[in-house]
This record gives structure tokens, sequence and C-alpha cells, in this order.
């Protein structure tokens, strides 16, 4: 069966792309976070998942922290992580950063070492 899921219920703003979605409310074995950091240097803090986190970079740039390597990241590209790895990332600038973060299990489960 499709499911179709409304922006209105992800979404506080009309405006952005900021939001969560949960597998569960898909049928899904992934979870999805959309990002907008307007901030040069805005992002999550280090943590990790017992699963895989895919992250497609849809405007802006950057700066990655996968386990012991600094990975710069711009527009149009995907990096994964895999499963258990601490990584954050934070907006290069200038102007905004905006992501995709896809996680390979129908519920967020974060350690946050940070």
């Amino acid at each position: 069966m499709v499911k179709v899921i409304e922006k209105s219920s992800w979404s506080g703003d009309d405006e952005k792309w900021h939001g969560e979605v949960l597998g569960r409310q898909l049928g899904a074995g992934i979870c999805l976070i959309f990002n907008e950091f307007d901030t040069v240097g805005a992002g999550p803090r280090l943590h990790s998942h017992p699963y895989p986190e895919t992250f497609i970079i849809k405007a802006g740039s950057a700066l990655f922290t996968v386990g012991d390597r600094e990975i710069r990241a711009a527009a149009g590209q995907i990096l994964t992580v895999p499963a258990g790895v601490p990584h954050k990332f934070s907006n290069l600038g200038p102007g905004r950063l905006e992501t995709i973060d896809i996680h390979e299990n129908e519920d967020f489960v974060t350690d946050w070492l940070e």
C-alpha cells in the first residue's frame, strides 16, 4: 500500500525543508531528517548510531568529522557513515547548509557523545 505523508505533518515551516520522518510512518526501514542550517558552525554534535547513516548535501558546504577523519563536503555530494562510527558536521558557509540525512532504521537511535 502506498503511503503519502504531507509536508505539514513533518515540517512546521511552509518555507523550509526542515523536519523528521519516522520510518514507522512510512512502513519503511528508514528515517529521514531534513536540515537547514543558516549559521556558520551550526550542526549536530558528535554522536553515533547502531546502523549506517547517509547524508545528501543539497546546498552549501559542510565539515564532517567521521571517526578520526575530517571531510569537506559540498552540494551534490553524498557521504555514508558506517554503523557505530562517531560523527558530526557543521555548516562551513557562506550561506545555508541543507542536508537530507537517511537513517537505515525505522526509528531514530542516537548515542550522543558530546
